[in-house]
């Protein structure tokens, strides 16, 4: 009976994810609830390229964090990478739902998470602190929201899909706010398709921020890289 409940949930179209619990995400389980978004499998090339440039204990924060998995997946990496060490590990996301489920799976690696809008929802503290800020941000525009697999448009919140117009709406908000909140050398990792790459790196480097794109065909990925100059003093 149990098996035929959750055949039932799969075929009106409740994410596989969520009907078991967890997804799974860089090799790692991640706990997921009702109304969290499921972490895509082309996010971890996001999550591969913060590793990269992750040093030992360092201050990493995922904003639009869901369930948590990018900062969970960074820190579990660099731990393992630099033994004897811990990541800072910091998240936050503005869906109650979100908040509640990424507690779950940041709290036991030491992490806090907070609920909030974007930099708002973060301690004043860290401002000028973070090495590694991971914002996988909505990129979809509003108008192809509609295009997407029903998996997403009925089960996923609608804040963590639509973009705006554009589809860079949010992308444009963790980017002028970035470089107050970076370290001297730290980095923003942010996720983007490849047609809005281009103007999405613009947006980065305008912010002022040393902006690259980092693209893997075989997972579909594109990742927006945005370094803090360490000369750079930024505004109150």
């Amino acid at each position: 009976s149990e098996l035929d409940n959750l055949v039932r949930k799969r075929v009106a179209g409740l994410p596989m994810e969520v009907i078991v619990g967890w997804a799974q995400f860089h090799g790692l389980r991640i706990a997921l609830d009702a109304e969290v978004f499921v972490p895509r499998r082309r996010t971890e090339f996001l999550v591969d390229q913060a590793i990269e440039l992750c040093a030992a204990g360092a201050v990493v924060v995922d904003l639009c964090c869901g369930s948590g998995a990018l900062g969970v997946a960074v820190a579990t990496s660099a731990n393992a990478a630099h033994p004897g060490t811990s990541v800072e590990l910091h998240a936050a996301d503005i869906e109650h739902p979100a908040v509640a489920c990424a507690r779950r799976n940041v709290q036991p690696l030491g992490g806090q998470v907070y609920g909030g809008d974007l930099f708002e929802a973060l301690p004043r503290s860290l401002r000028g602190r973070v090495d590694v800020l991971l914002a996988n941000v909505p990129y979809v525009p509003t108008e192809e929201i509609a295009l997407l697999p029903s998996e997403a448009r009925e089960h996923e919140p609608l804040v963590t899909l639509d973009g705006g117009t554009d589809g860079l709406t949010v992308l444009r908000r963790v980017a002028a706010d970035a470089v107050a909140w970076l370290a001297p050398g730290g980095h923003l990792f942010i996720e983007t398709s490849e047609r809005q790459a281009a103007l999405a790196q613009q947006i980065v480097s305008d912010a002022g921020l040393q902006a690259r794109v980092a693209r893997s065909e075989e997972q579909d990925a594109t990742v927006i890289i945005g370094t803090r100059s360490l000369t750079v003093t930024p505004s109150a």
